[in-house]
């Protein structure tokens, strides 16, 4: 895994895109992630029930890392209930919970009554999928445990394209947070009935921006500046401040203070981040 220690989220997120692959591929020939996927590959398509696979530890963490619910994975009666709900009924369990991962994992697992013996667990594109993300998943978590921001913006551009409507940005924490970041809501409107707060989205964003990738890198660009900024990003990676201070220590000492700049990042700062 990169460090990112020391490093503005700017900076940092440059240093993850470039380096993506490299880390996704140490994630799948790790020993550890080696023996999760093979297990998971050789074992999923004998899984036919809820309780088969709770039954069977291995896969079903893996199954709960894929989904970013590593935190509920003691609550085995709870998520028994949302795998056996059915999405039709509005009265199920899964239905009446408000993290969208959890119907994400009722949808994809395919746990249907009706459809024993033939859900999805047995079919190898599915199963590809699911290591996939799995993998994806684990890449995500990596970054975002050294760097809030980083982690945002790789959950950000991972669900723009299925962004359609303001309740598609909070349903998801990390999503609710950039795009009030973004819009330069107040994170105190997060206490909102969720209603209001979709309708304020509704009046300040352009839905269909999320279907031009330079677009989705402009918001990403400014999210990271304003984060940078309120977090008091380290400013001797700040050239405008390097300047000032260098001209300052000239004045009153009478010395040249030299000043070394790296240009091609100078280059690569958006000019316009907050427009």
């Amino acid at each position: 895994m990169i460090s990112l220690q020391g490093l503005t989220s700017l900076t940092g997120l440059a240093l993850v895109d470039a380096t993506r692959d490299r880390q996704i591929q140490t994630i799948q020939d790790s020993a550890q992630g080696k023996r999760e996927i093979s297990s998971f590959r050789e074992r999923i398509g004998d899984i036919e029930t809820v309780d088969q696979l709770m039954e069977d530890h291995e896969l079903y963490v893996f199954v709960m890392k894929a989904y970013d619910l590593e935190d509920q994975i003691f609550g085995k009666a709870l998520m028994a209930k949302v795998l056996k709900g059915d999405s039709e009924d509005p009265e199920a369990l899964v239905n009446r919970l408000t993290d969208q991962r959890f119907r994400d994992l009722n949808r994809d697992m395919g746990f249907l009554p009706e459809d024993a013996g033939n859900n999805n667990t047995f079919k190898t594109a599915w199963q590809d999928q699911m290591v996939e993300r799995f993998i994806d998943r684990q890449f995500i978590n990596s970054q975002a445990d050294q760097n809030e921001t980083i982690g945002t913006v790789l959950e950000f551009r991972k669900n723009a394209a299925s962004i359609t409507e303001p309740f598609d940005f909070l349903k998801n924490a990390d999503l609710s947070d950039f795009i009030r970041t973004t819009l330069g809501i107040p994170a105190e409107t997060a206490g909102l009935d969720i209603d209001r707060q979709a309708a304020l989205i509704e009046r300040k964003f352009d839905f269909d921006k999320l279907q031009d990738p330079d677009e989705i890198e402009k918001m990403v660009l400014k999210y990271v500046a304003i984060k940078d900024a309120q977090a008091g990003a380290n400013t001797s990676a700040n050239i405008a401040v390097q300047l000032m201070n260098a001209a300052v220590n000239a004045s009153s000492s009478g010395q040249f203070v030299p000043i070394t700049i790296d240009i091609e990042s100078i280059r690569q700062v958006p000019r316009s981040a907050y427009s």
